[in-house]
């Protein structure tokens, strides 16, 4: 997987913008709220994103994936290389990270984006 994959992905999905946010981290977006954090500067390249509560105790489980550091106690997880999943585990993984997010924005927003 690459950076311009995963970008691929996100696009695919309405309302979604990116930016570069704490520095260097290339940021997915949805109604202004971050999905997808990306740290293409680092080699390996790692991922971070949110999963569902009942997900994230298996999801942590496997190898080279582990709790965001700074935002696990709201159900993020980092993926140390971007390689480590596939490209259908990406897809479904920001997919649902994003519909996570989107969930929580207000009505205007979502009917903005054409969620509503």
């Amino acid at each position: 997987m690459t950076i311009e994959g995963l970008q691929e992905i996100c696009y695919q999905l309405p309302g979604v913008t990116q930016s570069i946010k704490l520095f260097n981290h290339l940021c997915f977006e949805v109604g202004g709220k971050g999905f997808l954090y990306t740290y293409p500067e680092s080699v390996p390249t790692p991922a971070a994103f949110k999963v569902p509560d009942e997900e994230f105790e298996g999801i942590i489980a496997r190898e080279g994936i582990k709790p965001h550091p700074y935002v696990a106690r709201y159900k993020w997880v980092e993926v140390t290389d971007i390689n480590v999943l596939t490209h259908k585990e990406w897809e479904r993984c920001i997919k649902q990270s994003y519909d996570l997010i989107a969930a929580k924005l207000p009505k205007k927003t979502r009917k903005t984006i054409g969620l509503e």
